[in-house]
């Protein structure tokens, strides 16, 4: 919902009268924006906007949602006073374009001619990055109150969406810095938790999947509502030496996208740097120097480049604590990745508020420039991708490429090669290869890019499913849904199934949720160590959630129903009630079944899990016993909370009573964000948890308190007794309601209090480096990633073994209720994580048993894999019994940023006695 908070008879005053009107920075906030050891709090940033709207003609404010923690999310929409009274023809026109439909090139034209560009601004999403937020301040200001002729000529073409990114980290983060009287003193480090609710700097990372209330906000106005050609990203902090990181962007760049995207960024980017040069501002990095690519899919920025928008990127350095800029001796220099070095010096908080008006300036006045050119591009692009999803097509990408050289080489004379090398150098020095071998793999009808994708309604978590498509609906993907059932190829699809045609202008990213990601093998030299990707190398959201579709690579049609854009679908839970005396079975296949399960347990009705599949319902499904009470909520509440519920008319056999485990979520002060990220999980399937932290873990007793207590990755200590210990806050500096988070687990307390824990009876899950807790314990378990050179062991160099971030198959014991509701094989999201060979002996006698393992030499399925022969047999999860208790470790991240849905069931089926 969006509120105007402007009265419409302002609308009369002339700008010229206006100008003398508009407030300055610090009129209102009693200090300039960029002075020395002053930070501006949300609420002063929100009041003075306000008054921007009330007395600016250029200026209207407006809420574009609730944060998490129940602020108003702002959105000020600046442009002339002529184009606001025409503001909702130019979002239309904007629409129109970006969307690309039933559009002829005269008709695309006619529009970018009649159009403004729109232009998108923000700040503030990295909360200690506070430049961000304090940039959008003065930009606001100068935008509302200079009459110079370039900002009329940019207030005239261009309309500038100023969007606050995070209002609640603002709020936290200023206040923090502020609260010390000696201004020399003040600090934004060790704040005392995240600084969003629940992701922190991983907020950065939600906007394929939009779990987050401001991610939803923010991606409702850049896919739904203005889908703007340019969004600025405004960040911290720059590489040393250098003043601010941006576009252009170093290799690789992701194949999925449109090539205008890629020129039309460097383009802007030249713009950006020519500014601060012709303003003798030096110290502008681009390219190779800095790490930032547009490989990656889910960043605020990055994700636009899969909608055709021009998505920049700047990570400028800066504090109101005055700063020195270090000697840096390769950054003196002069290169095409530092044009203009800069030489050391002190630096301000104003220098780079005057940055980052400049880079501002620099994007508006481009894109006012080429107004026209910027609308009918993102035409073109969009026009590009219906054209492509509506014929046969195939793309290029580094394995298709690949193929085309190992055919060329089957064909030529047998020769030795160096182990270790790439497809890609076996070609380096080929001077021409017959195109037949480029036909071979690119008129090959297996290799055709997809046309469209059909997730059937009788899928075993179809409430899932629709959560993937509600991740595409918010990204602004057009959805139909079939209104009765249908068949195509032989096989026959039920009414309510979802179909995602390719044909439309956000193709990119559709291909890029459902597709895997080819990133290319990437090293510094040939032989030598890999590049890291920024972020991730693969992350196939389709993968990541377990849904099951169907790919189809001819012209599909059939009874669908188009859904409107951006309209959320609700879960459908299938519920199935004729003779109910028995009971109720809810498929524990579906996530949602716990939710509801949970939902029952609270109002004190008994439920039971089943230890075999029945009725078609999933192993380890939940049994309810029939009574008025269950049958309330069942009827009530399983459809809406996305269950699967079936009535049977007498009790099943070989039933086990369950209740709530009293669940306790390892965390730390400051917040970690895989914690943060399992609580919201929890919330959303209405698990009870407590928050536990190391003060408390070292106090003991705790088998009296909770029955399993999980850590995410980066809770345990270092196995390394020489490892540098954790810098944490003083207790003299920290409010009294956060000194109980102080701490971090050790070797001397914590892990002794675990191991008792488990031997009176509990349970520890841990995940991801967390599972070093077995190391700790002296379990039978070692390091499978690991080579004897020279008679010692160390871990496989990445020359050798390299897996960023990446989806991997695994495969699982079916046998075990740790697996309950899940299939034989799993996707799961593998970032440098431990894998396990267990003791021989230790599984003959039953002390621990692998849950998961990879099975074969090739189980990368979306990212980049090298050597990834080496995981074949190794023991990605494995349950352990200690004492009365067990251990449970799962190597892979399987409640990575709330995202990988389809491995949720593996700490699900945990969390009951």
């Amino acid at each position: 919902m969006m509120k105007f908070l402007k009265p419409m008879i302002v609308l009369l005053v002339s700008s010229a009268a206006l100008g003398q009107q508009i407030p300055a920075p610090k009129e209102h906030f009693g200090f300039n924006i960029g002075d020395n050891y002053k930070l501006a709090t949300y609420a002063q940033t929100e009041a003075y906007f306000q008054k921007l709207d009330l007395v600016s003609d250029r200026a209207i404010m407006q809420s574009i949602g609730k944060t998490e923690e129940g602020r108003d999310q702002f959105m000020m929409v600046v442009t002339s006073p002529a184009n606001q009274l025409k503001l909702s023809s130019y979002k239309e026109i904007s629409q129109k374009l970006a969307r690309a439909e039933h559009l002829s090139e005269a008709d695309a034209k006619k529009l970018a001619a009649d159009g403004k560009a729109v232009v998108w601004i923000d700040g503030g999403l990295h909360a200690t990055e506070v430049v961000g937020a304090h940039q959008l301040i003065e930009i606001a200001y100068q935008l509302c109150s200079r009459n110079d002729d370039e900002t009329k000529y940019i207030l005239d073409n261009v309309i500038v969406l100023i969007v606050h990114a995070n209002p609640d980290g603002q709020e936290l983060v200023s206040n923090w810095y502020m609260r010390n009287s000696d201004s020399t003193k003040r600090t934004t480090s060790f704040l005392p938790r995240l600084y969003e609710k629940y992701a922190g700097h991983d907020n950065n990372r939600d906007f394929y999947m939009m779990n987050l209330k401001e991610t939803q906000n923010m991606g409702r106005q850049l896919y739904v509502e203005w889908i703007p050609q340019i969004m600025y990203n405004h960040h911290q902090t720059g590489p040393q030496g250098t003043v601010v990181a941006g576009p252009p962007f170093r290799d690789p760049f992701n194949y999925v996208f449109d090539p205008l995207v890629m020129t039309s960024l460097d383009a802007v980017g030249a713009a950006m740097i020519n500014r601060l040069i012709q303003e003798n501002k030096p110290g502008y990095t681009q390219r190779a120097g800095s790490p930032y690519s547009t490989w990656y899919n889910g960043g605020l920025r990055t994700t636009t480049y899969f909608h055709n928008m021009i998505g920049l990127l700047t990570e400028i350095i800066g504090s109101p604590t005055p700063s020195e800029i270090p000697v840096v001796p390769n950054r003196l220099i002069p290169s095409s990745a530092n044009p203009y070095p800069i030489t050391p010096r002190k630096w301000f908080f104003k220098n780079s508020i005057d940055y980052s008006v400049s880079l501002n300036y620099a994007v508006l006045m481009y894109a006012a420039r080429h107004r026209d050119e910027l609308l009918y591009n993102i035409y073109r692009m969009g026009k590009n991708s219906i054209e492509r999803g509506s014929k046969d097509n195939w793309s290029l990408s580094p394995s298709k490429t690949s193929l085309i050289q190992e055919y060329f080489q089957k064909d030529q004379p047998q020769r030795p090669r160096e182990e270790n090398t790439t497809p890609e150098s076996w070609g380096r020095n080929i001077a021409n290869i017959s195109k037949k071998y480029f036909d071979t793999v690119f008129k090959n009808p297996s290799h055709k890019d997809a046309r469209a994708y059909i997730l059937p309604s009788n899928q075993s978590d179809f409430s899932t499913a629709t959560r993937f498509i509600n991740a595409l609906i918010r990204t602004g993907i057009e959805i139909h849904e079939s209104t009765s059932d249908f068949s195509f190829n032989g096989k026959t699809y039920p009414a309510g199934s979802y179909i995602v045609q390719c044909n439309q202008a956000f193709r990119p990213h559709v291909l890029d949720m459902f597709e895997p990601q080819d990133h290319p093998n990437d090293f510094q030299y040939p032989g030598g160590p890999p590049v890291p990707p920024y972020d991730a190398a693969g992350w196939t959201l389709a993968f990541q959630m377990g849904v099951e579709f169907d790919r189809i690579t001819e012209s599909i049609s059939g009874p669908f129903k188009k859904i409107n854009i951006g309209e959320l679908q609700p879960l459908k839970g299938k519920i199935s009630i004729n003779n109910e005396k028995g009971g109720y079975l809810i498929n524990g296949a579906n996530n949602h079944a716990f939710a509801l399960v949970n939902t029952l347990m609270k109002k004190g009705i008994k439920v039971f899990r089943i230890s075999e599949a029945l009725n078609g319902f999933a192993k380890g499904s939940f049994y309810v016993p029939s009574s008025s009470a269950a049958a309330l909520i069942v009827k009530g509440q399983a459809v809406d909370i996305g269950a699967d519920v079936q009535s049977i008319d007498k009790k099943p056999a070989d039933l086990m009573a369950i209740q709530p485990a009293r669940i306790a979520l390892w965390d730390t002060y400051g917040g970690s964000m895989p914690s943060g990220w399992m609580r919201w999980i929890f919330e959303q399937f209405k698990f009870d948890y407590n928050v536990i932290y190391a003060q408390e873990i070292d106090k003991g007793d705790l088998k009296n308190k909770y029955d399993i207590i999980l850590f995410v990755e980066g809770a345990m200590p270092s196995l390394n007794p020489h490892a540098r210990k954790p810098i944490g806050p003083k207790p003299e500096d920290t409010p009294e309601e956060f000194k109980k988070t102080i701490g971090y687990l050790s070797t001397e307390s914590s892990i002794l209090a675990l191991k008792k824990f488990m031997e009176d009876g509990g349970t520890v899950l841990t995940i991801g480096n967390s599972t070093n807790l077995a190391y700790h314990l002296k379990l039978p378990v070692t390091n499978a990633l690991v080579e004897t050179v020279s008679g010692n062991q160390r871990n496989l160099p990445n020359e050798k073994f390299y897996i960023p971030g990446s989806v991997m198959q695994v495969t699982l014991d079916e046998t075990q209720s740790n697996t309950w509701g899940m299939k034989k094989t799993a996707d799961v999201y593998f970032d440098d994580s431990p894998v396990f060979n267990i003791s021989p002996e230790a599984q003959t006698k039953g002390m621990i048993k692998p849950i998961a393992w990879f099975a074969s030499d090739k189980t990368l399925r979306s990212g980049w894999a090298w050597g990834q022969s080496y995981l074949k047999n190794g023991i990605a999860a494995f349950d352990a019994q200690v004492g009365k208790g067990k251990l449970i470790a799962y190597g892979p991240e399987i409640t990575f940023r709330a995202q990988t849905h389809g491995t949720f069931k593996l700490v699900f089926n945990q969390l009951y006695k």
